[in-house]
């Protein structure tokens, strides 16, 4: 350190002194600040409803609802009437239908998704996996086991679904409800998972995957941390995938006010 720095620090140093106490002289010195007049807080502004984004239009039915725990028989009625004794009959597990479907739609977008909940019943036969070890991925051939799923709902007419929907939208908004949410809306949600699962990445090629305890994961630890509605539409291949956000994209634009999200 050469003797021009020593001075700098030196008179930066009396600066600090000099100037700490005049301060200090100062506030000893000075008369106290008369005490400040404390106000009372504002009163806390009265909790408010949230604000609904897809509000659903609703006309007056032409018979009364049935009470949500009575709903099953009327709701798959209707539900015949608009996709098809078939795909109801084949798929659709006739007990708790509106509290399923809730119950679904609502975990999809969380890390796991309970058998229990399901509206569907279960693809039959098991996952397919090709490979052994680290070599292990899921086979082509497990495609084929969603198959009947995905083309059942590109059979759906989306306006005749929709409408039995809107019909029974108060026995949905009271089963979304009942799951917790005393203030939330039910649409607003559906709308929200619909875009979530419409940004789930296609994935070009085998997927590998890993077997550390019973269940198969995904080996890249990324595509694992997704969702379980994710993982669903990366596990049933990309061709279905596909044709799922398709009819999901017809479903939005019916029930929703505004534009599809769009993928990163």
């Amino acid at each position: 350190m050469n003797k021009t720095t020593e001075r700098l620090i030196f008179v930066g140093l009396v600066l600090i002194v000099a100037v700490g106490g005049y301060l200090w002289w100062t506030r000893q010195d000075a008369p106290p600040p008369p005490a400040a007049k404390v106000e009372p807080p504002p009163p806390a502004p009265a909790p408010s409803e949230p604000a609904i984004e897809h509000p659903i239009a609703q006309a007056e039915p032409p018979e009364p609802l049935p009470a949500l725990a009575d709903s099953d028989a009327t709701v798959r009625k209707s539900l015949v009437d608009a996709v098809g004794e078939k795909a109801i009959g084949e798929f659709l597990i006739a007990t708790g239908i509106v509290r399923r479907i809730v119950a679904t739609i609502d975990n999809l977008p969380r890390p796991k998704l309970s058998q229990k909940v399901l509206p569907v019943k279960p693809p039959s036969g098991n996952f397919v996996i090709a490979g052994t070890g680290d070599d292990a991925v899921i086979a082509a051939d497990n495609t084929a086991r969603y198959a009947p799923y995905v083309k059942a709902a590109e059979a759906i007419d989306t306006k005749k679904l929709v409408d039995v929907y809107v019909r029974f939208y108060p026995l949905f908004q009271q089963a979304y409800r009942e799951l917790g949410y005393p203030k939330g809306y039910f649409n607003d949600r559906l709308v929200q998972v619909i875009d979530h699962l419409l940004l789930t990445p296609e994935i070009k090629g085998p997927i590998r995957v890993a077997q550390p305890k019973v269940l198969y994961e995904f080996a890249d630890p990324e595509l694992e941390s997704r969702s379980a509605g994710q993982k669903l539409l990366m596990r049933i291949g990309v061709d279905n995938a596909q044709r799922v956000k398709a009819k999901l994209r017809e479903i939005r634009r019916a029930v929703a006010r505004s534009e599809v999200a769009k993928p990163n």
